[in-house]
């Protein structure tokens, strides 16, 4: 009986010694991750808990805190909602969080530890969130905004100094204030928005990749140049019109039948937009220079965050010539976002350097104090001489004064641009997307450059092109950014 009693007694200190290594191992080395995780129901409350920062465009909040007298205090309330949300994101009570509002969650929230005082670590209490700063231009937004209008598609405008970006726009857009909160009207939002695996909150300027059509031209010359397959703009091409592309008997046309496209200047090519000296100068180029270029622009690039990670343009590999003749004039398996064509054209306005892409400036405590700084960096190494710059520029300008973009020229700004129309859909079956890149400059040296993309211009694809319904909301933004 004693050694029955014996063993039932070491058996329950067995069982408590091992509570208590469970319940030292959950409170001590567990701690830090179960805090963290985002099934904590307290890591919400705490978030809610107070007004959350803000994100900043122009030095002024397009993001506010709504006290809602629930367990969670207060929502992250959006000032014009829909022409900010590629900017910002969302945050929700009950959806969690995107874009900058996930990036910096720690600091709006007052959670960072660079938020915090030693008067805070007396009073055990959490800091006032801080600010995202963001490097947007209110004005430039608002221009590129209004021009889309209610078409489908995104803008991008870029400072070729900084790399700031200075308008971010995907249209249609949708409103974070609808899922900000966790009622019956947000889930049923939510559910709304999530339709087709959420397409309509899809961040097109900077997640979605089309082919870019014949504003790729600018990397094919850029190609042609740097490699010195020709030694400038204004030197004649050897370019049949037609053109068979190589190995096979497909025969490649021009848009415009009647343009001077035979043997054409690469000058007099980029105006026409000659179909013909551009998928002959990839094809003479070959697949390795083509791609090396292409790369020292941005395409290939896994990881461009901005900070919020962009979607990687792709220049393919493993191609027939005939098929690097087609990547020449932007089509194959091309594919870019609007981001991408902005940093083409940025690069060529920079000299030949591109700067790394950002739209955030700083992030601050509540009081103004800076706490991290995103300084302007180069983004590789040099993207092309400064004289091949030049000379893209110069038949960029004449794109725009004589040739296919004239629709982009703003009196007293000398501007550079390159239209596309892109093929969409098996067998070019959809609607093409209108392109425009360009750059502009003013008196003073101060340059944008931007990149548009339209999908929707037209039921007609007879009337779909770059230069009647990408270019204008180019315009808008250099105008915003440069005359005012």
């Amino acid at each position: 009986m004693g050694r029955s009693i014996r063993r039932a007694s070491l058996f329950c200190l067995l069982l408590v010694l091992a509570l208590m290594v469970r319940v030292t191992w959950i409170a001590v080395a567990k701690a830090d991750s179960l805090d963290k995780n985002p099934a904590n129901a307290r890591l919400t409350i705490d978030r809610y808990s107070a007004p959350l920062g803000n994100i900043l465009v122009g030095g002024q909040p397009v993001t506010g805190s709504k006290a809602t007298g629930g367990s969670l205090a207060y929502q992250h309330s959006y000032t014009d909602g829909p022409r900010y949300a590629p900017v910002t994101g969302y945050s929700s009570q009950a959806y969690g969080s995107t874009q900058l509002e996930n990036l910096f969650g720690p600091l709006l929230d007052g959670s960072d530890p660079r938020l915090a005082s030693p008067f805070d670590a007396i009073s055990r209490s959490r800091p006032a969130g801080g600010d995202v700063v963001t490097t947007i231009d209110p004005a430039v937004q608002q221009a590129a905004w209004k021009a889309l209008g209610g078409k489908q598609g995104a803008a991008v405008a870029i400072d070729p100094a900084t790399g700031h970006i200075l308008a971010l726009v995907s249209t249609p857009s949708w409103d974070p204030n609808r899922i900000a909160g966790r009622s019956a009207s947000d889930a049923a939002a939510w559910k709304d928005l999530s339709a087709d695996n959420g397409a309509a909150m899809i961040n097109s300027a900077l997640r979605s990749t089309y082919a870019p059509g014949s504003t790729f031209k600018l990397v094919t010359l850029a190609a042609a140049l740097e490699n010195g397959l020709y030694r400038d703009v204004d030197q004649p091409t050897d370019s049949p019109d037609p053109y068979t592309l190589p190995g096979t008997r497909t025969v490649l046309t021009n848009e415009n039948p009647s343009a001077p496209c035979t043997n054409a200047t690469l000058r007099t090519a980029l105006e026409y937009s000659c179909n013909n000296v551009f998928a002959k100068l990839a094809a003479d180029l070959g697949e390795a220079r083509m791609k090396a270029q292409a790369e020292k622009f941005g395409f290939g690039l896994s990881q461009l965050d901005v900070p919020v990670r962009a979607a990687q343009s792709v220049y393919p590999s493993g191609m027939e010539n005939s098929q690097v003749a087609l990547t020449g004039i932007g089509q194959f398996s091309v594919t870019a976002t609007p981001l991408q064509m902005a940093m083409v054209s940025a690069a060529i306005a920079g000299g030949g350097v591109l700067m790394k892409p950002s739209m955030v400036d700083k992030l601050t405590d509540r009081s103004g104090r800076t706490v991290q700084e995103f300084k302007p960096g180069q983004l590789g190494g040099r993207v092309m001489s400064d004289r091949t710059a030049a000379q893209l520029r110069s038949a960029m300008v004449s794109v725009v004064t004589d040739g296919t973009g004239r629709s982009a020229a703003v009196p007293g700004l000398t501007v550079g641009g390159k239209t596309g129309t892109a093929q969409n859909g098996v067998n070019n079956s959809g609607i093409p997307y209108a392109w425009f890149t360009s750059y502009a400059e003013d008196s003073s040296g101060h340059r944008i450059a931007t990149a548009v993309v339209v999908l929707d211009g037209s039921s007609n694809r007879d009337l779909v092109s770059g230069g009647g319904m990408a270019a204008p909301t180019a315009k808008a933004m250099a105008e915003a950014y440069l005359k005012r």
